[in-house]
């Protein structure tokens, strides 16, 4: 079985100043064109469609034509998404049922009842059953009805809480299990610190949202979404595909593409990473004025001046606008500071009547009398 795992596609999504419809629907385009080649059975988005809980109409219409065009191009595909930290659940459930009779599973809600489950999908090939289990993006407070609080009836941690639901499916072992899920996942021992993470994503004080990827372990594959970068969760089927489109600077650089997964008999699964390329870059360029406008381009760029004189500022803009039609921002990485140190070394040997008039600059004489006349009165009080 053929599998693509896509995630954060954040629809309507700005970069800084930048409208990306326009790169949005391209990068779109080129997914609908792999899947039209490589004809996937299963087609896999793991959360954060949207970038916004409540998008734009132009979002929903860029949504609505890939979709659209997706089943066009591969209408025996069985497209399956959830929703991400990004996304209104209730709104990603709209048309549910609906929807599964077109062979597309848009799960927003996680189970609410002690009677729900996590949504299972079953397709079969060759070898027998693939159970998918799709598991939106959780918190605590939203299924605290199932998966209990504390003692104190807190509620319990994301940890616990992701271990608790998972641990009440019956999951078959025996057959080929894949998750698709939307969290912060850890692997045992290492620290969540350390893990780099992007500009785009919204991140918890104290990284309070890990979950421990130990309970990953029930499953042949996971196709996980909500980490920008593509990353492995200690083993190379537990995965972040990371975003098809770069959503902020720091992914400058980063090759973007969708994962490729062939299941075949129990424990015989390889992975292809197929690349997608961008209408325009997302580029850091440094150097001085001089050396960053020889290389012009349509990327979007953000530009980080080294130049240790005073620029004209208008100037400067106004060239590196026109050099970079896709300009972001500029930034100065050093700024001539002037020296005080030689300055206050001065200051140490002047009177309080001589610091006030180098303050002064312009003051006259009779200013200068009463300036006098001021101090010689203050110094007699303080004595």
């Amino acid at each position: 079985m053929k599998i693509f795992h896509l995630s954060d596609l954040h629809i309507g999504l700005k970069l800084i100043n930048r409208d990306l419809r326009e790169d949005q629907e391209y990068i779109l385009n080129q997914i609908i064109q792999k899947a039209k080649e490589e004809k996937p059975d299963a087609i896999l988005i793991a959360g954060d469609i949207y970038d916004k809980a409540v998008p734009s109409a132009e979002a929903v219409e860029v949504f609505d034509h890939f979709i659209g065009n997706l089943r066009t191009a591969v209408p025996e595909s069985v497209v399956m998404m959830i929703s991400g930290n990004h996304d209104s659940a209730p709104r990603v459930n709209c048309f549910r049922s609906v929807l599964t009779h077109q062979r597309i599973h848009m799960i927003g809600m996680p189970p609410q009842t002690e009677e729900d489950h996590i949504e299972k999908v079953v397709l079969q090939d060759e070898y027998g059953s693939v159970n998918f289990y799709l598991l939106p993006f959780v918190k605590p407070s939203m299924v605290k009805l199932i998966v209990g609080t504390d003692e104190n009836g807190n509620n319990l941690s994301y940890n616990e809480t992701i271990h608790r639901l998972l641990d009440r499916e019956e999951i078959d072992e025996t057959q080929r299990n894949i998750l698709v899920s939307h969290q912060f996942y850890l692997p045992s021992g290492e620290n969540a610190e350390e893990v780099e993470r992007m500009d785009s994503e919204i991140r918890t004080i104290g990284n309070i949202d890990q979950v421990s990827a130990d309970i990953l372990k029930k499953f042949d594959y996971a196709a996980l979404g909500h980490i920008h970068k593509p990353m492995k969760v200690g083993s190379e089927f537990y995965r972040y595909c990371g975003t098809p489109l770069a959503c902020s600077v720091s992914e400058a650089g980063q090759s973007k593409g969708i994962i490729m997964v062939d299941i075949k008999q129990k424990n015989q699964i390889t992975t292809e990473i197929l690349p997608l390329v961008p209408l325009r870059q997302v580029r850091v360029i440094r150097g001085d004025l001089e050396e960053v406008l020889a290389q012009t381009c349509r990327d979007y760029v953000t530009v980080i001046l080294t130049d240790k004189v005073d620029l004209d500022v208008i100037d400067m803009q106004d060239r590196l606008r026109l050099a970079f039609p896709g300009l972001l921002e500029i930034r100065r990485e050093t700024v001539r500071q002037a020296d005080y140190t030689r300055h206050a070394a001065v200051e140490k040997t002047l009177n309080p009547f001589e610091l006030c008039c180098q303050f002064l600059n312009d003051a006259d004489e009779e200013e200068k009398e009463i300036l006098q006349d001021i101090i010689n009165t203050v110094q007699g009080v303080t004595k």
